[in-house]
């Protein structure tokens, strides 16, 4: 697999389709919302622990959230 990087806008997508403000979001993540709002405009990337962490919160695999 080549080099992983966050696809923002699915990321997005899928936690508004699941209810989940970017506070709780950020929270179950342990990340500062300030910093998942700039993964998922696409300014900023993410590490593969910080992703895997998306999907599980997500509960989504990680492909789901990630492009190559």
């Amino acid at each position: 697999m080549g080099a992983v990087t966050p696809n923002g806008a699915a990321i997005r997508a899928i936690r508004e389709a699941r209810g989940i403000s970017l506070r709780t979001f950020a929270r179950l993540v342990q990340r500062d919302p300030s910093y998942c709002s700039r993964v998922e405009a696409g300014t900023r990337g993410a590490g593969d622990q910080t992703l895997h962490r998306f999907a599980k919160a997500l509960a989504v695999p990680i492909e789901a959230i990630t492009k190559e």
